[in-house]
C-alpha cells in the first residue's frame, strides 16, 4: 500500500505559447519535485488550473504525471466537478490508470445543501475502489462541513481523510480526535505549523513546487522536537507566500518556475499575467531564499 502520510506537491499546469498542455514541462516537474524527496502529488486540483482545463486537457494531465512518476510516488488526482456524474467518470479514469486515490472539491454554483455535497462525496467513494480525500475549501466553494457531517463521511470505508484548507483549527481538532486511523493533510501553506500542531499527517501545497524541500524540513523538524527550528523555517516561507501574494499566487508560482528554468508559460485568462516589474520583483524577494 502507497504511503498517504507525508509532503504533496499540488501540481501546476504549464501551458506553452499556444495555451496547450505542456507535457514535457510537467514531467520535468515531476522528476524534480520527486529528487527533492516529496511522498507524492496532487493532481488537476486548484494549484491546477483544474477548471479551467477541458476534460480531455484534465486527463491528458493525470496521465501524464502517472507517466513520469510510475510507481515512485503517491498519486491522488482531484476528480472535483460540479457534475456528480462527471466527478465519477474522472475518478474511474484515474483508477483504470493506476492512481493510488481521488480527491474532490465540493460541488459550487448551485448552492447545493450539505446533504447533496454528502451524497455527491459518497457517490464517487462508491464507485472506485481506491480510496477518496475530501477536499475541504470553504473559502473558494462556499461549502463548510459541520464536525457532525464531516464525520459522516469520514466514517465511510473508501474515504480514507480530508485535505483540511480552512484556518478553523478548532474543527480540525475535533476531527482529529474522532478519527486517529483517518488522513487529515494541511492545506493552507503558510500555517503548515499550525496544522502539525493539531495532528496532521502531512500537507498538500502550491509553494511545494519549487520548494517543497522547505515544507519537507519543516515536518522533520517538528516531528523531531525542534519546535523553534520550524517555525523559524515556516516564518522564511511565509516571506515567499507574501511575495506572491503580492502579485498573485499562482501567476507568482508559475513566474518563479519559470525563473528557475522552466518553462511553466503564464496561468489561463482571466488569471492576471505579470508584468516584467512584478516578475523582477520575484526575482529579487523569493530566489535568494530558495
Amino acid at each position: 500500500m502507497k504511503n498517504f502520510k507525508g509532503i504533496f506537491t499540488a501540481l501546476l499546469t504549464p501551458f506553452d505559447a499556444n495555451d496547450n498542455v505542456n507535457t514535457a514541462e510537467l514531467k520535468k516537474l515531476v522528476e524534480w519535485n520527486l529528487e527533492k524527496g516529496v511522498t507524492g502529488f496532487y493532481v488537476a486540483g486548484s494549484t491546477g488550473e483544474a477548471f479551467l482545463l477541458s476534460e480531455e486537457e484534465r486527463r491528458l494531465v493525470y496521465a501524464t504525471v502517472k507517466e513520469a512518476a510510475g510507481d515512485r510516488a503517491t498519486l491522488i488526482a482531484h476528480v472535483g466537478a460540479v457534475s456528480t456524474k462527471q466527478a465519477v467518470e474522472y475518478a474511474k479514469y484515474v483508477e483504470s490508470i493506476g492512481y493510488d486515490a481521488v480527491s474532490a472539491v465540493a460541488p459550487f454554483y448551485y448552492k447545493f445543501s450539505n446533504a447533496q455535497v454528502m451524497e455527491h462525496y459518497t457517490a464517487i467513494a462508491d464507485s472506485v475502489k481506491i480510496p477518496l480525500v475530501i477536499y475541504n475549501i470553504p473559502a473558494f466553494s462556499g461549502v463548510d462541513l459541520s464536525v457532525e457531517e464531516a464525520s459522516k463521511l469520514l466514517s465511510h470505508d473508501n474515504i480514507l481523510g480530508i485535505k483540511y484548507t480552512s484556518n478553523d483549527f478548532f474543527k480540525m481538532q475535533q476531527l482529529r480526535a474522532r478519527f486517529p486511523e483517518k488522513i487529515i493533510y494541511n492545506g493552507f501553506d503558510e500555517i503548515m505549523v499550525c496544522g502539525l500542531s493539531m495532528g496532521v499527517d502531512g500537507a498538500i501545497g502550491s509553494t511545494y513546487n519549487f520548494m517543497a524541500d522547505k515544507f519537507i524540513k519543516i515536518r522533520d523538524l517538528w516531528e523531531s522536537g525542534n519546535i523553534k527550528a520550524a517555525q523559524e523555517l515556516q516564518a522564511q516561507a511565509n516571506i515567499i507566500i507574501a511575495a506572491l501574494i503580492k502579485v498573485g499566487v499562482m501567476p507568482g508560482e508559475k513566474a518563479v518556475l519559470n525563473l528557475l528554468g522552466f518553462d511553466f508559460g503564464v496561468c489561463r485568462k482571466p488569471f492576471d499575467t505579470l508584468t516584467d516589474e512584478q516578475i523582477e520583483y520575484l526575482k529579487e524577494t523569493i530566489l535568494p531564499l530558495l
